[in-house]
């Protein structure tokens, strides 16, 4: 049996991916401890995790990225939130591990910090990515744009253009990354895009063919696919009632204000023969005036919508993306931004639905991008298999258990 420590960034897109595989652990016979925001520290520990919540002075640094006026404004908002958390996590994670003595550290990929000082303290310590992997990698469009894959010459030569561009951009927030780094004793990085090489491993919550494939990704990059966890809760009682196929529109947890896609949906979707369910989150769902054919609340349980989704609308997000790829529901995606446009791209490429940027976000486009969304079911249904085939929360297992002393990695984890 070995001690676990999982430290994780005040997100539940990040936490709830991450419980399986923890309880995966716990299941193993090893002993596990979590920290992680605070309104989530009864819910992990009723879930059977010893659960503690990260520094207040963490969860009081709020996203402010969505009201950027620009792409590369709303990188280095991002870039400061990332760095000023990190003056936090640093001693907050330092006591842990010296009140806990873990025999192993779990760290989220967006915890610069935390995860400096997991580097730091010569112990085994891997990360978990919930999103695509940002590294500059060959034959792979540079991260963020949204770009599809393209291998032939103009491919190249349009990937040497960009990556020129957007790591001119991004590289501008090395000196913070670094200054991280220095604050515990590390050596820095020479590009934005080596953050997280130094893992011995990170925990890769996807799977190819979602992800594009590419042979020079580092076998330290273990992809098991998506883990998915959610509170539990029965159905709701409304849903039996419902006769018409359903389409799923859901904001993100963290608020970006996407709630006009939410407003577009409602009207693009009256007059089809459809009942709308739409999740608001991080918006105040009271704003919002339902048809007829259509339920509103702030959180419902994704799982029966899905079992019975005829569609997904969604920004993007990884985790409602790939939450109903993997229940074989084809995507509309609406990207919003941070790592959305991505994400678009890649539901477009896998020909698992559509998208639909926001600055042409109007009824008559939803609803024919919906429409085109319905008829790549046969793709979601792909991306579904091969998520099962990934190992899940196993594969997650395997790869942690294979950073202990006397372990070797089991030759399924990479799959």
């Amino acid at each position: 049996m070995a001690k676990l420590l999982c430290y994780t960034s005040p997100g539940r897109g990040h936490l709830f991916p991450t419980v399986p595989v923890l309880l995966e652990m716990v299941r193993r016979g090893h002993d596990v401890s979590l920290m992680t925001l605070s309104g989530e520290v009864a819910r992990m520990t009723a879930a059977g995790l010893r659960t503690r919540p990260i520094d207040a002075a963490i969860e009081a640094v709020m996203h402010d990225d969505w009201g950027a006026s620009s792409p590369t404004a709303a990188l280095d908002r991002a870039v400061r939130v990332f760095v000023a958390r990190a003056e936090h996590e640093i001693p907050d994670l330092r006591r842990a591990i010296a009140t806990e003595q873990p025999d192993l550290v779990l760290v989220d990929f967006n915890c610069w910090g935390a995860a400096a000082v997991a580097e730091q303290s010569g112990l085994p310590w891997a990360l978990f990515l919930p999103y695509f992997l940002p590294w500059k990698l060959p034959g792979l469009p540079p991260f963020g744009p949204g770009l599809a894959p393209r291998r032939d010459l103009l491919g190249r030569l349009r990937d040497t253009v960009m990556a020129r561009l957007v790591h001119g951009v991004v590289n501008r927030n090395l000196p913070a990354l670094n200054s991280v780094r220095a604050r515990v004793g590390l050596p820095p990085l020479g590009h934005m895009t080596d953050l997280g090489r130094t893992a011995p491993r990170i925990l890769y919550y996807t799977a190819e063919p979602f992800e594009y494939a590419c042979p020079a990704r580092p076998p330290s990059v273990v992809p098991v696919g998506p883990c998915f966890w959610e509170p539990p809760a029965d159905p709701p009682t409304w849903l039996a009632r419902v006769t018409k196929p359903l389409v799923l529109v859901t904001c993100s947890t963290e608020f970006q204000d996407d709630g006009r896609m939410v407003d577009v949906a409602l009207e693009a979707l009256a007059q089809e023969d459809v009942f709308v369910v739409a999740t608001t989150a991080a918006v105040d769902p009271a704003r919002f005036r339902p048809p007829v054919d259509a339920h509103i609340e702030r959180f419902v349980p994704h799982g029966p919508i899905l079992q019975r989704a005829a569609a997904v609308v969604c920004h993007g997000g990884m985790g409602v993306t790939q939450k109903a790829l993997a229940a074989g529901v084809p995507v509309c995606v609406v990207p919003f931004g941070r790592d959305q446009l991505e994400v678009a791209r890649h539901v477009e490429v896998a020909g698992a639905g559509t998208r639909l940027l926001p600055k042409k976000l109007t009824p008559a486009r939803l609803r024919a991008a919906v429409a085109g969304a319905r008829e790549c079911r046969p793709g979601a249904e792909r991306i579904a298999d091969a998520f099962r085939a990934a190992g899940g929360p196993a594969a997650a297992a395997d790869a942690l258990e294979s950073l202990l002393p006397g372990r070797t990695r089991p030759s399924n984890a990479a799959r």
